[in-house]
């Protein structure tokens, strides 16, 4: 058997095995060893199952994953969503359409500090939602906003799925933290835009919340200083080069932890959730990221990302027509598996070709993550929405994705814009040292 035909088999094996609910990580590293096994022999192969994992587990460069997730979930049980809601509402909730603005504000100050699009989306479904719907918020409208405010979180530092694409390609992972801000304000900026014509085009279909007085708002915009003092610290150490991004990482965590406890936000049972929670999740990044390199030598001996790259760039599209045929392929894969879960499996495929092509990879790995965001919201199977059902379960799927299309279209043309004018990500990393 050809190396091409055992390559072959191996991918529709994988798919086979992820059709069949059989989870990412452990599905890549079955076909990843029994390949290199069929090819090189199984001696070796099982060589590399331990080799791979303990040099994972114990790499510096990956710690900056689990301490991350810590900072965020620590960030999550002491209540800055609902903080961070809260001051925005009491801002600008009593214009019309109000309630919508504030909630993607605070989905993008919660996501700057959590890093999850499926966290940021799960938590203002219990925020936000039911503030909406008190008001009188349509269900569509009030589904379709949380959910495109979740897909700020893999955007905005300090980004879990950009961190890993960082790895997986050897770029900096500050430099892409901070590619991803000027994007993700830009993001925000599109949502509060479409929300403002979607007040326009159908003014009574939006209502005002309630007014509060000065006194109230400022005591509010006083409760969220923390995660304020949070973000810059992290992301200003960060950007000046204070410290590494695994540093970073850490010191998010502790000055979380250090913040919640001050201001009494933080008991021993949240601490537990939110050790078991950052836990949980890194256990399965883990598990996916050893799948994935154990997959990727699979696929070296192949010679299979080096034959994709000769097919692609030999197809006469010109490179942008070879990137737009790859954001295709992200858009399907989005109906099929989780962000990271894509992330892992495909850069390792694709970042060959666009290496080929010459595209900046800091600019590529933005405009991936953008990508594979949308893929969260966009019919028929996004993430996002199965979150939010999950937590809202009077609201049928058919609903939500109809509150969610004019942020798809808001997101396609902000890829768009991307595509056009590479320096809005490339500008931030560009000034640092």
């Amino acid at each position: 058997m050809s190396n091409d035909l055992i390559a072959l088999v191996g991918f529709v094996s994988l798919f086979a095995l992820m059709l069949l609910r059989v989870p990412v990580g452990m599905a890549m590293g079955l076909v990843g060893i029994t390949g290199y096994g069929v090819i090189n022999g199984f001696g070796p192969a099982l060589k590399l199952v331990g080799q791979t994992s303990m040099r994972t587990v114990t790499d510096y460069t990956f710690g900056v994953i689990p301490m991350f997730m810590l900072m965020g979930a620590i960030v999550s049980v002491s209540g800055v969503s609902r903080e961070l809601f809260k001051a925005a509402n009491s801002l600008i909730g009593h214009l019309r359409g109000g309630l919508g603005v504030a909630t993607v504000l605070a989905c993008g100050g919660f996501a700057a500090i959590c890093g999850s699009s499926v966290a940021t989306a799960a938590t203002f479904s219990s925020v936000a939602y039911p503030e909406m719907r008190r008001f009188g918020y349509p269900q569509s409208f009030a589904t379709g906003v949380i959910a495109a405010g979740g897909t700020l979180g893999a955007m905005l530092p300090p980004s879990t799925v950009l961190a890993v694409y960082a790895i997986l390609t050897q770029q900096d992972i500050g430099k892409l933290f901070m590619a991803g801000v000027i994007p993700g304000l830009f993001a925000m900026l599109l949502y509060v835009v479409t929300i403002m014509l979607i007040v326009k085009l159908r003014p009574d279909w939006l209502p005002r919340g309630e007014k509060k007085p000065w006194n109230e708002k400022l005591a509010d915009l006083k409760n969220v200083w923390a995660p304020v003092v949070l973000f810059v610290f992290v992301i200003g150490g960060l950007y000046g080069g204070l410290f590494t991004p695994t540093e970073a990482g850490g010191v998010g965590a502790s000055g979380a932890f250090i913040l919640g406890l001050v201001r009494g936000k933080l008991d021993r049972a949240k601490i537990k959730e939110a050790l078991l929670s950052a836990t949980r999740t890194s256990a399965a990044v883990f598990t996916v990221l050893i799948g994935a390199l154990m997959f990727g030598y699979f696929l070296t001996i192949t010679q299979a990302p080096q034959k994709l790259t000769e097919l692609l760039t030999g197809l006469g599209v010109g490179r942008y027509g070879v990137l737009v045929l790859i954001m295709v392929m992200y858009l399907v894969l989005g109906c099929l598996m989780d962000a990271m879960a894509m992330i892992i499996l495909t850069v390792p495929i694709i970042f060959p070709v666009i290496q080929q092509l010459g595209f900046d990879p800091i600019w590529f790995g933005v405009i991936i993550v953008m990508t594979v965001e949308l893929g969260l919201i966009h019919p028929p199977v996004g993430m996002n929405v199965f979150v939010i059902k999950s937590v809202v379960h009077e609201v049928s799927f058919t609903t939500i994705f109809r509150g969610v299309l004019p942020f798809v279209a808001t997101d396609l043309f902000r890829l768009v814009i991307l595509i056009s004018f590479p320096i809005i990500a490339l500008w931030l990393p560009g000034k640092m040292g």
